[in-house]
């Protein structure tokens, strides 16, 4: 094909029928420009005895910030159709970029319709405040709320609740510790006392026991143990025999005979069929002397009972000072009640001089014992 005879520098020049045509198209909008402004000077001043037309304010909702984007979106695709509008005319006849633009103007129309169905459809959406008004939303949310404050409150009574719980087992506990403090002396006194034997004593001097001092050894006269004036002496401190009926046990307050062997015979209240003996001496911890070699070990126990006294064997025991309360099973008991019981000690613990008792207690029943079954 023949080339053209025209240079690189005429391809980018517009045509000369393009000129002639932007040249006419100016012309005419000089003239109709004029007669708009001949018409403006021929019209009459507006009547103006004429009702003024005020504006109508609509109470419209204020736009939310998607429309103002959307509206704002639209007004950028229509600055676009119209730059591609004049685009088109100006640069789809050259030749290098016709097929560019064309492809360019298709996407840019495919994205204009796009973004108008876009904009269309969110015109037809609910604002925010319109979802937040609507009955079917607000209810259950006004009742959900309701029933947090609810739980919120019934929170705090049960924070209350579990705090006063918490004070009323503190106070059980210490409720507790106190009836076991008080258990625990209890316990203590009835060590001190020995009634934590829990049996009725039939040689108690309150109850009406004496001793037999006819079948009795002679107390231990100790020098300690006597008032003098004038070298006369006035009376003595040592304890009698009857000292081992009373239940107060404390140190000094027994009964003394001289040596380790002696005897003594406690006259019962009443008759009395025998079962146990308990003895009692004082702890070591307590004792002046720091030991207990006055206690009495070896010992044998009778029962007398009749006007010519008749003795009967019960048993022989040995009494542990480690102890300082022991109750002794008897060894021998006839189907007999006895009025009084004869206590033989035979040896002590070492000291030489004499021997202390400190309570002897008797114990049995006034009726005969059942049989156990065979």
């Amino acid at each position: 094909m023949p080339r053209s005879s025209r240079s690189p520098r005429d391809l980018c020049d517009p045509p000369e029928d393009v000129v002639h045509t932007c040249r006419d198209a100016r012309s005419r909008r000089v003239i109709q420009r004029g007669r708009n402004t001949c018409r403006m000077t021929e019209e009459p001043p507006p009547n103006t005895n004429d009702a003024f037309v005020l504006p109508i304010r609509v109470n419209s909702p204020a736009p939310g910030l998607t429309q103002c984007m959307l509206g704002c979106m639209s007004w950028v695709t229509c600055l676009a159709c119209f730059l591609r509008t004049q685009a088109h005319q100006v640069l789809f006849n050259t030749c290098r970029c016709k097929l560019l633009f064309q492809k360019l103007m298709e996407k840019t129309g495919v994205l204009v319709l796009c973004a108008f169905g876009f904009w269309v459809f969110s015109m037809h959406l609910p604002t925010k405040m319109e979802v937040w008004q609507d009955d079917s939303i607000t209810s259950p949310l006004q009742s959900l709320r309701m029933y947090q404050e609810k739980v919120r409150h019934h929170t705090g009574e049960i924070q209350d609740l579990r705090g006063s719980m918490n004070q009323l087992i503190a106070k059980l506990q210490e409720m507790e510790a106190m009836s076991d403090e008080q258990k625990m002396a209890q316990k203590i006194m009835k060590v001190i006392h020995g009634d934590y034997i829990e049996k009725p004593d039939f040689a108690l001097k309150s109850i009406g026991a004496s001793i037999d001092f006819e079948q009795t050894s002679a107390t231990y006269n100790h020098d300690k143990a006597r008032s003098y004036w004038n070298w006369i002496r006035l009376w003595n401190y040592a304890q009698p025999p009857d000292v081992i009926l009373e239940p107060n046990v404390t140190p000094g307050n027994c009964w003394a005979f001289s040596g380790d062997r002696g005897q003594v015979t406690i006259q019962l209240a009443q008759k009395v069929y025998l079962s146990n003996l308990t003895l009692q001496h004082i702890p070591k911890t307590v004792s002046l002397s720091g030991s207990l070699d006055t206690a009495p070990k070896d010992f044998v126990i009778y029962g007398v009972e009749g006007s010519p006294r008749e003795e009967a064997f019960l048993g022989a025991f040995q009494f542990q000072p480690e102890n300082i309360i022991q109750t002794f099973q008897l060894q021998n008991q006839p189907a007999r009640n006895f009025d009084a019981v004869k206590v033989k000690i035979s040896s002590n613990w070492g000291n030489p001089r004499f021997t202390c008792l400190y309570r002897v207690r008797v114990h049995g029943s006034v009726t005969p014992p059942r049989e156990p079954p065979s």
